[in-house]
């Protein structure tokens, strides 16, 4: 298949150093960086680019401008963000955010998000912590950022040029006072193309949740696989051994396993359905389908490739290579006794991925 997703990853890690933050630089293949970057979540910004350029002094962001070598500046480019997309307003997702809004120039960036992620982000724009930079006011002559709602609402919506985006709801633990705490999962498409990737937040497992909701993602995305997408992005903060107490709403690779062979189910069903009941039957005639066997899920992912994200560092030192290579081989481990067929890949800071 020919990539349609240019994506560059500015930090993938979940704190807490905060050298390595959730944030993605993602575009259309068909578009120039210079005719609008969505920025996927804002944990990193200006000094991790700066930090990526500085070690790769030739880098892509140039192709596109024939020879400019003022796009090869991190300010230059991340003057480029078109908007932005945010999962939830948690510090590690929206450090960039907050700290460059100041310096932005040019007409309101928007940030797309679920109606509590911007209030909560109205909280940190309200002349304390920060400068009121934000509004939901488009004509406010000093708006850098612009609050634009996204509803789970099972419509998509056009985020930037050639992207639209589908919003779903998912669970990501609890606040202290014991309020659950929503995140969002994103289904990212290339309108000319209808091909898309699934972009998750922090989230947790179903089994774990007060109120699962992966299943419901899975369900939307099962009789998307392979054609229409083919790439998962997902966070597994932990490695192997994190008991479910200590979770804070986050999957570690068994979790995630266990999420694989549930997405494998509704692909298996989705697939069994299109084959056995014809397109213009009457939904109330369909009769419910026998569970699939754990033998008959093998090969049923073949196709897809899951990126891990959002691991913890290693601040101990207890592992002898990066935690996110650990963990993804833990995963990749697990996943691979059950003959799945996906493949897993360790998100790396500076990483540039076509999909």
């Amino acid at each position: 298949m020919t990539p349609v997703f240019d994506l560059v990853v500015l930090g993938c890690g979940g704190g807490p150093s905060e050298y390595n933050l959730s944030s993605y630089l993602l575009k259309s293949c068909a578009a120039s960086w210079t005719e609008g970057i969505v920025a996927l979540e804002a944990g990193n910004g200006i000094g991790a680019l700066h930090q990526i350029l500085k070690e790769n002094p030739e880098p892509f962001f140039k192709r596109p401008l024939d020879g400019d070598r003022s796009f090869s500046t991190a300010s230059r480019i991340y003057s480029c963000i078109q908007c932005y997309l945010i999962t939830h307003a948690h510090l590690d997702h929206v450090n960039s955010l907050v700290l460059a809004a100041g310096s932005l120039s040019g007409p309101p960036r928007r940030v797309f998000g679920l109606t509590q992620t911007l209030k909560d982000l109205e909280t940190i724009f309200a002349d304390r912590l920060w400068p009121n930079l934000a509004s939901w006011d488009a004509d406010d002559p000093e708006v850098k950022l612009l609050y634009s709602k996204l509803n789970a609402d099972g419509q998509y919506k056009a985020i930037s040029s050639h992207l639209s985006a589908r919003t779903m709801t998912v669970s990501h633990g609890r606040c202290r006072a014991g309020d659950p705490y929503d995140s969002a999962t994103f289904f990212i498409r290339h309108d000319p193309s209808g091909h898309e990737l699934l972009f998750f937040g922090d989230v947790e497992p179903d089994t774990v949740a007060d109120q699962p909701r992966n299943r419901d993602v899975w369900r939307i995305a099962a009789s998307k696989i392979p054609d229409q997408l083919r790439a998962i992005f997902i966070e597994c903060s932990w490695p192997s051994g994190r008991p479910d107490s200590m979770l804070y709403g986050h999957l570690t690779p068994e979790h995630l396993r266990d999420e694989l062979v549930i997405l494998a189910t509704e692909v298996l069903k989705a697939r069994q359905e299109k084959t056995l009941i014809p397109a213009d039957e009457p939904v109330r005639k369909r009769t419910k389908m026998n569970p699939p066997s754990p033998g008959s899920l093998t090969g049923v992912l073949e196709g897809l490739r899951v990126y891990i994200m959002h691991c913890k560092e290693d601040i101990n030192g207890s592992y002898d290579q990066p935690i996110q290579l650990v963990i993804a081989g833990q995963i990749r481990n697990l996943v691979n006794d059950l003959k799945l067929g996906v493949e897993i890949v360790a998100v790396e800071q500076g990483m540039h991925i076509t999909i």
